[in-house]
């Protein structure tokens, strides 16, 4: 391009130096956005929050070598936070800062007891994609029998239940809210259930089968919020797999070219820094003011 004229070592070297100088910037982006920090005088409203990782590899790698950790806020689609982490860094609600108020939409990856309950502590609620396997639930004091209720469903015709969990000693309360799949839909997962068993080597349970031919999701929602309304809340958590599905697309998120640590995350912190310098520029231009300015504090008149 003609800005500098220098070594492609000597280029590699300044990367791996400007990984704090990029993450910093990143995170400056979405941490001063408007959607981030409303102003103290607006009402308190609840923040729709979808997150959710990507995996990123390096070459000559067939699995996982880096993680992306993403929230988008809803209806907005501006990222709100994200971290960096190496193959080890699970995903898990506990990462996520949640202030009173936020509703967070998650898949099966983040149906775990502990999270959930960091989310609640922090006075928030989830939304998630229920993996019974990995989530215990009780009802009426006694194991919910998660198969035996969603047999009861009629055709298309969504229902509810009222469970319990357990989680570092205290015990909370949430709706498990369920609804049939098409029979396209779930002969679809199905396939995909027995495909993913055979990658691992393993065999598909009978129970494994059969719940595949549900949509089962819990909720710590009051019941102001309707099952219906959980579950198409439910459905719009695909807007942050659309999301990396752009930033894959369009900028080459999915895999780095080092496999050198620090030249690797500041590559990917390079990255993020110019998908949110997109969305802030597309954040001005819907929110530009023809007076030129924003406007400060008011101030009361003498």
């Amino acid at each position: 391009m003609g800005l500098a004229k220098i070594s492609d070592v000597a280029l590699m070297k300044r990367l791996r130096g400007a990984e704090r100088w990029l993450h910093a910037l990143a995170a400056r982006m979405y941490l001063s956005s408007p959607f981030h920090n409303p102003t103290s005088d607006a009402p308190p409203t609840r923040r729709i929050r979808v997150v959710d990782a990507t995996n990123v590899t390096e070459p000559g790698s067939t699995g996982t070598d880096w993680r992306i950790h993403y929230v988008l806020q809803l209806p907005s689609l501006e990222c709100d936070f994200f971290e960096v982490t190496d193959v080890s860094g699970g995903e898990s609600y506990t990462r996520l800062p949640v202030r009173a108020g936020d509703v967070i939409l998650g898949d099966r990856g983040y149906a775990h007891r502990e999270g959930v309950a960091s989310v609640l502590r922090s006075g928030g609620d989830v939304v998630v994609r229920l993996n019974a396997s990995n989530f215990p639930l009780l009802r009426d004091g006694r194991a919910f029998d998660l198969l035996a209720a969603a047999r009861t469903l009629k055709e298309h015709e969504p229902s509810e239940w009222r469970v319990e969990f357990e989680a570092s000693g205290e015990r909370h309360s949430a709706r498990v809210c369920a609804v049939r799949k098409s029979d396209e839909a779930a002969e679809r997962a199905k396939k995909q259930v027995v495909r993913s068993a055979g990658k691992k080597g393993r065999q598909v349970q009978s129970a494994t089968l059969e719940m595949a031919e549900y949509i089962v999701v819990l909720t710590t929602l009051g019941e102001q919020t309707t099952t219906t309304q959980v579950l198409e809340l439910y459905r719009s958590r695909w807007q942050v797999e659309l999301a990396f599905k752009r930033i894959k697309t369009l900028f080459g998120v999915g895999h780095v070219p080092k496999a050198d640590p620090e030249s690797a995350r500041a590559w990917i912190y390079g990255k993020l820094l110019a998908v949110l310098l997109i969305e802030r520029l597309l954040q001005e231009a819907r929110f530009f003011s023809p007076w030129g300015f924003t406007l400060g504090q008011s101030k009361s008149l003498a």
